[in-house]
């Protein structure tokens, strides 16, 4: 008896083929479920022409995603194809609101990039204590599409950024030094720079195409391979978590940052 009343303002969210609780939540909490979002998905595809090719869960279940693709697309020099996608996310802990994020996927290696432009622009955020609300998200999402010209600009421009070995050195000190890092801790992580550096110089998927043989988009490609499917992590799992949400997702953005600056 103690125990239920205790909770009686929350709900436990469970899984319904373990019976596993997944965690508590308050009464506001609206339950978006896995065949809802499947169901949003549909409605994306059937309406924005948007195709569903991927769905999957992380964190035990705690964390869904859908990949679905956009029919955009990017080829530059040596075949190199990037595609458009919309990437799905929502969390069933409350640690996440149902996100949709335009971002790219470079085929050759799989590595993924978000498409943030601006201030957080590319993304659109559903609050678990609103109701699920398909039609606004796709509004939203409709005007992030045009983000997709301007990002293809400039992966284009980074393609044709020739870069010498002092450039290559400063980015990726750049990239992997931590400003905020403690004080007695190391400022730049050098295992994660000389294997993406590794990447860089031949040994990354997709690295000698001569859409990135020395070019500062083959810097970036580097960065997010290393992040994708290299960066340490206590699993697989746990990696594309960080790759796409944390702060592995924080990195690759810093990476594209770094790599436009070359450009100036």
């Amino acid at each position: 008896g103690e125990m239920l009343n205790s909770f009686a303002d929350q709900k436990v969210l469970y899984r319904s083929d373990t019976l596993d609780a997944l965690s508590v939540v308050s009464k506001r909490y609206r339950v978006v479920q896995p065949m809802d979002i499947l169901e949003f998905y549909r409605d994306l595809t059937e309406q924005s022409g948007f195709e569903l090719e991927t769905a999957g869960v992380l964190k035990g279940g705690r964390k869904l995603w859908a990949l679905a693709r956009t029919g955009q697309s990017l080829l530059l020099k040596g075949k190199d194809v990037t595609n458009g996608y919309v990437l799905l996310a929502t969390a069933c802990d409350g640690t996440l609101a149902t996100t949709a994020q335009l971002t790219s996927v470079r085929v050759v290696c799989n590595n993924t990039l978000a498409v943030a432009l601006g201030a957080g622009t590319g993304a659109v955020k559903v609050p678990h204590s609103t109701t699920f609300d398909p039609i606004s998200v796709k509004q939203q999402l409709g005007l992030s599409v045009s983000d997709w010209e301007i990002f293809k600009s400039q992966l284009t421009a980074l393609s044709g950024r020739k870069v010498k070995d002092s450039e290559t050195h400063k980015y990726l000190v750049q990239v992997f030094s931590d400003p905020s890092a403690p004080k007695d801790a190391p400022p730049i992580n050098e295992r994660a720079m000389n294997r993406a550096l590794e990447l860089f110089q031949g040994h990354g998927r997709g690295s000698r195409l001569a859409s990135s043989q020395g070019t500062a988009f083959g810097l970036l490609n580097a960065v997010t391979e290393f992040v994708d499917h290299e960066r340490r992590a206590r699993s697989t799992d746990h990696r594309l978590d960080s790759a796409w949400f944390g702060q592995g997702a924080a990195l690759k953005q810093k990476a594209m940052q770094t790599a436009l600056a070359l450009l100036d």
